[in-house]
């Protein structure tokens, strides 16, 4: 049995130092090379909504806001007019007066900048007035 001994192996090991020096340093070249850019400085095209359906709105105040950025003012018992920005503060003020729940629906031409919606939106929070919504086609 002298010839036949078996030997012992050693049981295999995974060196993890160096490994986990290599993962460090992937990490810290990943943040030191990424650019942090805000989202509003990136270009996007906001979607058409395809599922939106037919805008079922029993409101009485409609605000229209056209592509170049013209206002109109209109409820359900009145014809659409047109109005300035110093306007629509005032009349949503009247509409507060009425109440606070009165929907308010917000027409925007597709082209219509952003910020000119932003403003209406806001104009509708500084009158009270919360429920309002977007119509999209």
């Amino acid at each position: 049995m002298n010839g036949l001994q078996t030997r012992r192996r050693r049981r295999p090991e995974l060196n993890l130092v160096p490994l986990i020096d290599v993962l460090v340093m992937l990490v810290f070249f990943a943040f030191v090379t990424m650019q942090f850019r805000s989202p509003g400085t990136l270009n996007i095209t906001l979607p058409r909504v395809e599922t939106a359906g037919q805008n079922a709105f029993d409101g009485t105040v409609i605000l229209g806001i056209g592509k170049d950025g013209e206002l109109t003012f209109a409820t359900d018992k009145t014809a659409p007019r047109a109005i300035q920005r110093a306007e629509l503060e005032g009349l949503l003020a009247q509409v507060r007066e009425v109440g606070r729940d009165v929907p308010v629906l917000i027409r925007a031409d597709e082209e219509t900048e952003l910020k000119t919606l932003a403003f209406v939106m806001d104009s509708c929070r500084k009158a009270g007035l919360n429920k309002f919504s977007l119509q999209s086609r």
